[in-house]
């Protein structure tokens, strides 16, 4: 027979007793239809990532599965109808995973039980003594160094615009002036 994964979502409302209550009506309509549930798995109360059907958070329940497909589609029918499944979702898949899910493992969390953000330097480059990047002072950086090509830029733009003379005093070529001469002379013929 073919082995399905399946997860569904009931409201966040109901118990978990009442939320092993409907996976073992699920497991029923399996166990009639010539097929068995090989693992069950509650991993609780979670926040969805979205509301759903006006719903922040959802009982979600896991379940492997080893049922023909039409045991599969005799219990997402009856997901469908029910009112306290907020979501499902079956997938055939090759084989089952023997261990437990990864949304039901610790994830390294400290003796109160609740997961850090790490320290300071936690997860950053250290230098040979062990220290973060910085090492003088307790996080003051002091006085910044003055730039060294900043003056110099300044003074260089300043000797540029001395030596260049004004636009006024600027040579005109000596075909300009005289263009501009016989234009002027064209001028006093005519009239």
């Amino acid at each position: 027979m073919p082995l399905y994964e399946s997860t569904f979502i009931a409201r966040p409302d109901i118990s978990s007793q009442q939320v092993d209550g409907l996976a073992e009506q699920f497991r029923e309509i399996l166990t009639e239809s010539g097929g068995e549930v090989a693992k069950t798995e509650y991993w609780g109360l979670r926040s969805l990532a979205y509301r759903i059907k006006k719903n922040r958070k959802g009982h979600y329940y896991f379940m492997n599965i080893d049922a023909p497909p039409e045991a599969i589609a005799s219990m997402e029918r009856t997901m469908r109808i029910n009112e306290d499944v907020i979501r499902y979702l079956t997938v055939r898949v090759d084989e089952h995973d023997p261990n437990p899910a990864p949304l039901t493992q610790s994830r390294g969390r400290g003796r109160d039980g609740r997961g850090g953000r790490g320290g300071r330097w936690e997860g950053r480059r250290r230098d040979d003594d062990g220290e973060g990047r910085r090492r003088e002072g307790d996080g003051e950086r002091g006085e910044r160094p003055a730039r060294q090509d900043a003056a110099p830029a300044a003074d260089a733009g300043a000797k540029q615009a001395a030596s260049e003379p004004p636009a006024s005093e600027a040579p005109v070529s000596e075909t300009a002036n005289e263009s501009a001469a016989d234009g002027a002379a064209e001028e006093k013929s005519d009239g």
